[in-house]
Parts: structure tokens; sequence; C-alpha cells
């Protein structure tokens, strides 16, 4: 369910990262997105089971949720700025440039939603509250 959830998430960026470079949705811009998918589902892979994972130390769906996200954001960042700075030495040739543009745009874009609209899903999904604070024991009235 999660992996296909997030894969649309990434058009969003391949068509405005195409828009804005002016390059076409040809053949190998396609070819871009079909490999674009596979690393929106990667990360929507890898954040599940890090949910999946807190959740199996006890956590409730909001905990397990804010946790995950927050210790797999440096190693999906990290490796989504990796992708895209490896395709900036072929994003101005004339036959490879769509799918440069297509994967980073798409890439960027999908791995923040990934981020926010994936833990979010799950939290909703699975029905956790959002965790109450205790009273301060030090105040009193």
């Amino acid at each position: 369910m999660a992996r296909v959830s997030v894969a649309p998430l990434g058009l969003i960026g391949v068509i405005a990262a195409l828009m804005l470079s002016g390059r076409p949705l040809g053949f190998v811009a396609i070819l871009g997105v079909l490999a674009l998918l596979g690393m929106i589902s990667k990360n929507a892979v890898i954040l599940i089971g890090q949910i999946e994972a807190e959740r199996a130390q006890g956590k409730g769906p909001w905990e397990a949720a804010v946790d995950a996200s927050s210790s797999r954001f440096r190693p999906i960042m990290l490796t989504a700025v990796s992708t895209v700075l490896g395709m900036i030495p072929i994003a101005p040739t004339v036959f490879w440039g769509p799918m440069a543009f297509a994967i980073m745009g798409g890439l960027l874009v999908a791995t923040v939603l990934t981020l926010v609209f994936l833990p979010t899903l799950y939290v909703a999904w699975f029905g956790g509250k959002e965790p109450v604070a205790a009273p301060d024991a030090s105040i009193t009235a």
C-alpha cells in the first residue's frame, strides 16, 4: 500500500523540472521516470520498515512514525542528494538531459513528500493519536 501511495508524488517534481528546463517528456525521460519509481519505492520500504521496527519496540503509531522519520531523514536525504548531484554532469546533454532532469526533479520532490506524507498516511491508516503530554508535577494549583 505504501509504495503505491507515494509513487505518484514523484510525478509532481518530474513535470516541474521538465517544464522549468524546457526539456521534452520523451522516451528517455520516461525511462528516467521508471527508474525514479524504483528509487521512491526503495525510500518508502526503508521508512515503513523503520516504522515497523519502532512499533515492534512497543511504540504507538504516532511515536513510531515520528521517530522513524527523524532517524531515517539523513540516510534518505543523503542518497537522494547524491543521486541528484550525480545527474548534474549529464543534465546539459541533448540525449540524456531529459532523463536527468526527470530524475533530479522527481527525486527531490518525492523524497521530501515521502518523509512527510508517508508517516502521516501511516498514522491515519493505523489510527494513531498524538501522545498527550503528562501534566508537570512541579506545577501545583
